[in-house]
């Protein structure tokens, strides 16, 4: 038998358990408000690729798909959804978690912070997927500048928008996303 005593730190052990498993995601989406994400794709600068996304529905969770055919001619190159990171104090931010499957193309993520002011700036990092479902954890550190006038590092508490983006050659694209997150 539990003694009244032992009830209060096994209630106390898994309430710090449970705060830890939640502490860790800063921001996090699973897609149930689409609307917050935005389609782009180079057609903005007179590019030709053409894609869309859509939202399935899948078990009570969206998932979103983005998909189309990428094109490197008049300049182009890309399609994306993109995500504004409101009201998160990121300041800890350490990680970029998504779980995706696809068509064993490598996409990108994309992060624009405070100082990515021009439209073509942004900081990128790839990842591959698989026709499985798979977690990647994307250190923030290891992103990369898109051109000069920026600073080498990502400042996580400048961070402004997140997008996940088929990029940078001629490919079809075919990515299934179940969450994107920022943790520490």
């Amino acid at each position: 038998m539990i003694k009244p005593k032992h009830n209060f730190i096994i209630y106390l052990l898994f309430f710090t358990m449970v705060g830890q498993v939640y502490a860790d995601k800063i921001f996090h989406d699973n897609f149930q408000n689409p609307s917050e994400w935005r389609y782009i794709s180079d057609g903005v600068m007179g590019g030709v690729s053409k894609g869309s996304v859509s939202y399935e529905d899948q078990g009570g969770r969206n998932i979103a798909l983005l998909s189309g055919d990428v094109s490197t001619q008049n300049n182009g190159g890309f399609i994306q959804i993109r995500k504004k990171i409101v009201d998160n104090d990121l300041t800890k931010a350490r990680n970029i978690k998504i779980i995706a499957k696809g068509n064993n193309e490598k996409y990108y993520i994309h992060i624009r912070t405070s100082g990515t002011i021009l439209p073509w700036q942004y900081y990128a990092l790839d990842f591959k997927v698989s026709e499985n479902f798979e977690e990647f954890i994307l250190p923030i550190e290891n992103f990369k500048k898109s051109g000069s006038f920026l600073f080498s590092q990502i400042k996580p508490k400048n961070i402004k928008s997140i997008a996940i983006v088929a990029f940078g050659r001629d490919h079809e694209a075919e990515i299934f996303i179940k969450e994107i997150a920022i943790t520490d």
